[in-house]
Formats: structure tokens, C-alpha cells, sequence
């Protein structure tokens, strides 16, 4: 009896340890949302696709948000670039690693690659001097 105590006393330690050291990475694969910078270095790692990571800095102050869209099974990734209204070169960019530039939802224009499943908006705000990049993966 007071061997298996002490066998349930480690396993449960053993279990609790291993949650606490895994529940940041838990957190962020269950999350609907996240907002976070470059310097966030576990967010940035974990949610940005390569195509945001290597996509050119068209400002010194841009900021990026995920969301995780439950109803179509929708992953959001998004890129906000401020002080700037440039698309110029994020299409260059997206044209030299082999995306064409097509009609998507709602009669808007968006960019295609080889992956069905995803497509990058561009988007500049009416009035504010802000660009976003947005990438869609639906699932459904």
C-alpha cells in the first residue's frame, strides 16, 4: 500500500511538471486569437506561416495577429503594417515565389499559390496608412 502511494505520489509530480512546462505551447494551440510582435519570439515561432516570416518589411511598425475561426474551421493569419499605404512590394514578393493574383470571396481580388487551402489578401485602409497582409487557410 505504501509503495503504490509513493509510486502515485511520483507519477502524479512526474505529470504535473511535464503540464507546466508544456502549458504555454497548450495555451497557444487551443487559443481563437493572439495579437503579438516579432520580438514575441514563442508566438512569432509558433503561429507566423514562412510566407509572413520572409515577406519584406514595408514599415518599421507593423504588428501580427492570428485567429482561429471555429465556424468554417478557418486559420487567419495576419500582417499590419503601419505609417504606409505601399503595396508594391509585398506583390513583387508574391509574384517571385510564384503566387498569382486571382478573384477569391466576394468578387475580391487575392493571391494563390500551389496550396489550394490558402489565399493572401493585400489590403490597404480607406483613410488610415495601413496595409494588411492576410492569409487564409480554410479547411472545410
Amino acid at each position: 500500500m505504501r509503495n503504490s502511494l509513493k509510486m502515485f505520489g511520483g507519477v502524479t509530480i512526474v505529470v504535473a511538471m511535464i503540464l507546466a512546462c508544456s502549458w504555454p505551447w497548450i495555451k497557444m494551440e487551443l487559443a481563437e486569437s493572439a495579437h503579438y510582435t516579432e520580438q514575441d519570439k514563442r508566438e512569432y515561432d509558433f503561429y507566423t506561416p514562412d510566407v509572413l516570416k520572409k515577406k519584406p518589411r514595408i514599415s518599421d511598425r507593423y504588428v501580427f495577429d492570428f485567429t482561429n475561426i471555429i465556424g468554417p474551421a478557418r486559420h487567419v493569419y495576419a500582417l499590419k503594417f503601419y505609417d504606409t499605404s505601399d503595396t508594391s512590394k509585398i506583390e513583387a514578393y508574391l509574384a517571385s515565389i510564384g503566387y498569382k493574383q486571382i478573384k477569391c470571396d466576394f468578387e475580391t481580388m487575392c493571391w494563390q499559390g500551389t496550396d489550394p487551402q490558402e489565399s493572401i489578401y493585400v489590403n490597404t485602409m480607406k483613410g488610415d496608412d495601413m496595409v494588411i497582409v492576410q492569409i487564409a487557410y480554410d479547411f472545410t
